[in-house]
C-alpha cells in the first residue's frame, strides 16, 4: 500500500484522539496494525489513546515495544513525547530522543529536539553537554549560547556544591569568549556574558565591556542588562560614579526609580561597613546637603506630575536619621509633611508615608497635630482620597494607652460615616468600579476586629460583617473586601460564606497558588465530606489544577524562549516552574484532601497504598513559601498584631512546620497500614520519581526522618493538633512491632499484584520476574512465620484516654461559650483521630491474620478503645447538633440584630439588611455544625465495629 494510502487510513485515528473519542481511536489502530503489525506511528497513536483511557498497563507494554526499537520519524516522537508525559516517564522520554540523534547525528532538528528533551526534565547538565555537542556538529553559534544557559542553570541549581558552581561559570565563559560571533551582536548574549563576568568578578573585562561605545547602547536601551550594569558597578564599590551617571540621566528626565536610588546609595557610601569614621560621617553630611538640593530642585521641575524626587526626598532624611548622621527629625517630619500636602490626594501616599511614621515622642506628635488639623472635605475624589489617607496614618500612629473600647467604637463610627459621606461621590459610577470611599469601609473593619480581638466579644464581629456586606452592595468587585469577609466568616464558622465571597474573587491561574490559603488553611474543621458533600474537596482540586499546568505549559515557554534567543527570560521561567512545583501551599492543600478524603472514601488497600507514595513523594521536597499574606490590607496600629494575624483561625497559618508534622504522622500510619515496601513500591512505581531536595536532612533514612521533632515545627500547630501529634505518635510506636510482624514479605505481595494485573488486563506487571518470586510468592501471604509474634502490651496511657481528653476539651470549650470554629477544630481532630487509629488497625481487620499471629488480645484492646471513641464522637455529634438549632434561630438572629445597634443609625444599614445577614450566618452555621455532627455519626457506623 502506498504512502498516501496509508495515510488516509491513519487520519480517522487523529480525528478520533482530537475529539477525545479514545475507544474508536483504539478500534482504528487496531484495524490498521492487522495489516501493519510493526507501524510504529499506529502503535503510538494507541498507546495515546490507551493512556487517556486510564489503560496504563496496556501502554506501558505498547511502550516498551516502541522505544526497544530506535525511533527516528518526527511523527512518532511527537506522538511518544505525549505519551511518556501523560505517563509521568520522563527518563524514557529523553532516552528516546537521545537514541535517535546517535542515530541520525547529521540531524540538527533531532539535536535540537533532543535538547528540548532534557529541557523538559531540567537537566542542565545534559543540556550544555547536548548544546556542545550540537554547536561541534553544526557549527552554529546559538548552540554556543544554549551550552552556557545550561551550565549557568546548573550552577544555580541548589543541589550544585560551591566549587562545581565556580568550575561551571567558568566552563561558561570559555564559551562565550572562544565564540566567533562576539556577543555584543544580540542583546540576550550580551547580558548573559555579563552575568558571567558578573559571578567570576573579572570586573576589568566587565568594565571594557560596559565603557564601550556599544556596551553603553545596549544598557541604555536594555532595562536587563542595565540592571546587571548597575549590579556590577555596585560590587566593585563605585557608589559614587553611579550617583553621578544617575544624577545625569535624573537631568535628562529619566524617572526611573532605581536611578534615585542610585543617588541616594551613592550619598550613604562613605559610611557603609560596621566601622565609620568620623570623617566618614562628615563626608556623608556634605552629600547630604548636596543631594538634598538637587533632590528639592528637581522636585519643584516636576510638581505633582511626578512624585519620585519627593519620595526620594523622604528616602534621604529617614536614612540620615537612622545612619546617625543626624540627630534631629524635624527636617524628616518636613519631608513628611510637605509630601502629605502634595500628594496626599493619591492613594499611594499611605504606602509611601508608612515606612516613616516610626518617630520619636516630640516628632511624631508633631506629625499627629499635623493629620489632626487637616479638615475633612468630600468635595471632590481627591479630597476624600485626602480623608482616607488621613485616618490610615492616625490610626497606624495611636499607642497602646490610647487605644480602648469607647475609642474603638468612636474610631469605627468615624469611619462609617465619613464612608457614607463619601457614597455621593461614586453614586454615578457603574457596578463594574469600585468606590473611593472603600478603604473607609475597611477601615471599620479594622476597628471592629481589634475590639474583637481586645475582648472576645464575638459581636464585633458582627458589626464588621455587616458593614463589609453592605459595602460589597456598592462596590462588588472589591477583593480586599471579600478577603476580609472570608477571613472573619471562617472566624464566626460560617464557612459556605466565606466560601461564596472566595469564589466571587474570582480567583485565576496562579494566584489559586499565592491565595488559595484564604479558603483552604485547615479546611477539614468546615468540611462535610463525611455526609457526601464535596464542596471542599474539589476546591482543593480545582485550586490544584495551576500545578498540572504549570508542568505540562511552563517547559515550552522555557523552549520558546531558547528557540527565540530570549536568555534573560529563561531564568525567570526556571525559577517559576520550581517555586510552583516545589509550592509549600500545593503540598498544604494536597495533605488537606487527604484528611478530608479519608472521611469519605472507604479506607482500604488502595486508598492507602496511593496516598502513601504521594505524601513521600512530598516529604522528599524543597518548598518555597508563595502565600500573599500582603493582599490583606494592614492598617491596625504598631503596637497591636497585624490584621492578618488577629483574623488567622485558631491565631496560626499552616507552614512547613505544620506541613511536616502532619504528613510525619499521616506516612507512619499509612506505611504501618501498607503492604508496600521500597522495594515492591520501586517494582510498581510507573513514572518517574520526583527530583529529592538537597537538604542533608532528606538524605537520612525514612524512619529517622520521621521520628524527628522540632520545637519551631511544633510552635506552628494549636495545643489541640499537638495533643493529637502526640497521641498519633505513641499509638504508632505501640502497635509497630505488630505491624512489622504480620506485614508479607515483598515476593507475596507482587505475586498478587501480579495475578490481580492479569485478571484486570490479561497481562503480567512490568519488571517483574515470576521466576525468581517462585519460592514464596506461591505460599500465602498471612502464613505464620518463624519467630514468635512479640508479646501483646497493654495500650500506653495516652492512647488509652486521648478521646476522654479531647471530650472534656470540647466541654470546656462550650462552657466558656468559644466561636463555633473552635468547637469544630476539636470535634474533627477527634474525629480524624478515630480516622487514623482505623488507618492503624486495618491490618488486624482480618481474622486471619489475627489467629495465625495470635494477636486476639491485641484486637480487644483496640475493640475497646474503638468503642471508647464511638461515644465520645457521639457525644459530640449530639452537642453539634443541637448547637446547629440553636445557630439557626430566630432568637439567635434577634441577638444578632441587637448587637448590632453601634450601627443601624446609619442609613442603608437598617433592621432588615441587618436581619437578612444574621439569617445567612445562622444558616450557615447550622449547616456546618449539623453536616459535621452528621459526619461522625456516619463514621462511627462505618468503622466503629
Amino acid at each position: 500500500m502506498s504512502e498516501a494510502a496509508l495515510e488516509r487510513q491513519i487520519r480517522p485515528i487523529y480525528d478520533a484522539l482530537d475529539h477525545g473519542s479514545n475507544k474508536s481511536a483504539i478500534n482504528a489502530c487496531n484495524k490498521v496494525l492487522k495489516k501493519y503489525t510493526n507501524n510504529t506511528l499506529v502503535k503510538a497513536l494507541k498507546a495515546l489513546a490507551l493512556t487517556r483511557s486510564q489503560k496504563v498497563e496496556e501502554a506501558l507494554v505498547l511502550c516498551d515495544e516502541i522505544l526497544a526499537s530506535v525511533v527516528t520519524d518526527d511523527s512518532t516522537l511527537s506522538v511518544m513525547t505525549h505519551v511518556l508525559k501523560g505517563l509521568a516517564r520522563n527518563s524514557d522520554m529523553v532516552a528516546m530522543f537521545d537514541n535517535a540523534f546517535k542515530q541520525q547525528p547529521q540531524s540538527e532538528e533531532l539535536g535540537a529536539q533532543t535538547f528540548f528533551a532534557h529541557v523538559r526534565t531540567g537537566n542542565w547538565k545534559s543540556c550544555q553537554q547536548v548544546a556542545t555537542k550540537m554547536h561541534k556538529q553544526f557549527h552554529e553559534d546559538r548552540y554556543v549560547y544554549w551550552a552556557v544557559t545550561g551550565a549557568i542553570l546548573q550552577a544555580n541549581d541548589l543541589g550544585t556544591p560551591p566549587n562545581i558552581r565556580t568550575l561551571l561559570y567558568k566552563l561558561a565563559h570559555r564559551h562565550v569568549t572562544s565564540c566567533s560571533t562576539p556577543s555584543y551582536m544580540a542583546v540576550d548574549r550580551f547580558h548573559l556574558h555579563l552575568i558571567i563576568l558578573q559571578e567570576l568578578q573579572l570586573w576589568d573585562e566587565a568594565n571594557t565591556l560596559l565603557e564601550s561605545d556599544i556596551g553603553k547602547s545596549i544598557c541604555s536601551a536594555s532595562l536587563v542588562c542595565n540592571e546587571t550594569r548597575r549590579e556590577i558597578w555596585r560590587k566593585r564599590g563605585l557608589y559614587k560614579d553611579e550617583g553621578e551617571r544617575a544624577q545625569e540621566k535624573i537631568k535628562n528626565n529619566d524617572r526611573n526609580w532605581l536611578e534615585f536610588v542610585s543617588v541616594i546609595d551613592a550619598t550613604f557610601a562613605s559610611v557603609q561597613g560596621p566601622d565609620v569614621s568620623e570623617e566618614g560621617k562628615s563626608e556623608c553630611s556634605e552629600n547630604i546637603a548636596k543631594t538634598r538640593d538637587f533632590l528639592i530642585e528637581i522636585a519643584k521641575v516636576d510638581g505633582s506630575n511626578n512624585r519620585s524626587a519627593s519620595l526620594a526626598l523622604l528616602e534621604l532624611e529617614k536614612n540620615a536619621f537612622s545612619y546617625g548622621i543626624t540627630s534631629d527629625e524635624s527636617t524628616l517630619v518636613d519631608s513628611m509633611e510637605s509630601y502629605f500636602s502634595q500628594f496626599g490626594d493619591k492613594a499611594c501616599c499611605f504606602e509611601d508615608l508608612w515606612p516613616c511614621v516610626d518617630l520619636g515622642a516630640d516628632a511624631k506628635l508633631r506629625w499627629i497635630s499635623f493629620l489632626a488639623s487637616q479638615e475633612p472635605s468630600f468635595a471632590t475624589t481627591g479630597d476624600l482620597q485626602r480623608v482616607i489617607n488621613v485616618r490610615k496614618l492616625q490610626r497606624i500612629s495611636l499607642t497602646a494607652s490610647e487605644l480602648s473600647t469607647d475609642k474603638e467604637l468612636y474610631l469605627a463610627s468615624t469611619y462609617l460615616e465619613e464612608y457614607m459621606a463619601g457614597l455621593e461621590l461614586g453614586s454615578s459610577l457603574p457596578v463594574t468600579e469600585l468606590q473611593p470611599a472603600d478603604d473607609l469601609a475597611i477601615l471599620v473593619g479594622h476597628a471592629f476586629v481589634s475590639l474583637w480581638t481586645t475582648t472576645k466579644d464575638e459581636s464585633y464581629l458582627y458589626n464588621a460583617a455587616v458593614v463589609l456586606e453592605f459595602a460589597l452592595t456598592k462596590s462588588r468587585m472589591s477583593f480586599q473586601i471579600r478577603l476580609l469577609l472570608v477571613r472573619i466568616y471562617r472566624l464566626l464558622g460560617a464557612s459556605s460564606l466565606a466560601l461564596d465571597h472566595y469564589r466571587a474573587i474570582n480567583i485565576k491561574q496562579v494566584q489559586n497558588d499565592t491565595l488559595s490559603h484564604f479558603l483552604l488553611t485547615r479546611a477539614l474543621t468546615f468540611s462535610l465530606s463525611a455526609t457526601g458533600d464535596l464542596t471542599y474537596p474539589s476546591e482543593c482540586i480545582e485550586s490544584s489544577q495551576i500545578y498540572v499546568s504549570n508542568s505540562q505549559d511552563t517547559p515550552d515557554f522555557i523552549i520558546r524562549a531558547f528557540t527565540s534567543e530570549k536568555y534573560s527570560q529563561i531564568p525567570e521561567f526556571v525559577s517559576f516552574d520550581d517555586r510552583l512545583e516545589n509550592s509549600l501551599q500545593r503540598d498544604v492543600v494536597k495533605l488537606e484532601h487527604v484528611r478530608m478524603r479519608m472521611t469519605h472514601e472507604p479506607i482500604n488497600s488502595d486508598l492507602i497504598d496511593m496516598e502513601l507514595i504521594e505524601l513521600k513523594f512530598v516529604f522528599d521536597r524543597f518548598h518555597h513559601d508563595n502565600r500573599d499574606f500582603g493582599m490583606l490590607p494592614n492598617y491596625q496600629p504598631a503596637c497591636q498584631p497585624s490584621l492578618n494575624d488577629q483574623t488567622l483561625m485558631f491565631g496560626s497559618s499552616t507552614g512547613q512546620g505544620w506541613l511536616w508534622y502532619f504528613i510525619k504522622i499521616y506516612i507512619r500510619a499509612l506505611q504501618h497500614a501498607s503492604d508496600l515496601d521500597d522495594i515492591v513500591e520501586e517494582k510498581l512505581l510507573i513514572g518517574d520519581r520526583p527530583k529529592k531536595s538537597p537538604e542533608p536532612e532528606v538524605q537520612l533514612p525514612l524512619r529517622e526522618r520521621l521520628a524527628i521533632r522540632k520545637p519551631e515545627e511544633a510552635a506552628e500547630l494549636t495545643a489541640d493538633e499537638l495533643q493529637l501529634m502526640e497521641w498519633a505518635t505513641a499509638v504508632s510506636d505501640w502497635l509497630e512491632p505488630y505491624h512489622d510482624h504480620t506485614r508479607p514479605p515483598p515476593a507475596v505481595v507482587l505475586a498478587e499484584a501480579n495475578k490481580q494485573n492479569e485478571l484486570r488486563t490479561g497481562l503480567p506487571l512490568r519488571g517483574v520476574d515470576l521466576k525468581a518470586l517462585n519460592g514464596d510468592a506461591n505460599a500465602n501471604g498471612h502464613a505464620k512465620k518463624d519467630e514468635e509474634a512479640p508479646p501483646v502490651k497493654e495500650p500506653p496511657q495516652l492512647v488509652a484516654q486521648f478521646f476522654e481528653h479531647m471530650q472534656a476539651r470540647f466541654v470546656q470549650l462550650q462552657q466558656s461559650q468559644s466561636l463555633p470554629s473552635d468547637l469544630l477544630h476539636v470535634a474533627t481532630l477527634t474525629q480524624e483521630a478515630f480516622l487514623l487509629f482505623a488507618v492503624e488497625s486495618h491490618r488486624f481487620k482480618t481474622a486471619s491474620v489475627v489467629k495465625i499471629h495470635k494477636l486476639g488480645a491485641l484486637v480487644q484492646s483496640l475493640k475497646d478503645i474503638r468503642s471508647k471513641a464511638c461515644t465520645v464522637l457521639k457525644t459530640m455529634s449530639n452537642d453539634l447538633l443541637k448547637m446547629g438549632e440553636v445557630a439557626g434561630s430566630a432568637e439567635r438572629r434577634k441577638s444578632f440584630v441587637e448587637s448590632c445597634k453601634p450601627i443601624t443609625d446609619f442609613p442603608g444599614l437598617h433592621h432588615d439588611f441587618v436581619l437578612n445577614i444574621a439569617k445567612n450566618v445562622g444558616e450557615s452555621r447550622k449547616k456546618v455544625l449539623e453536616g459535621v455532627g452528621k459526619g461522625m455519626v456516619k463514621i462511627c457506623t462505618n468503622y466503629g465495629q
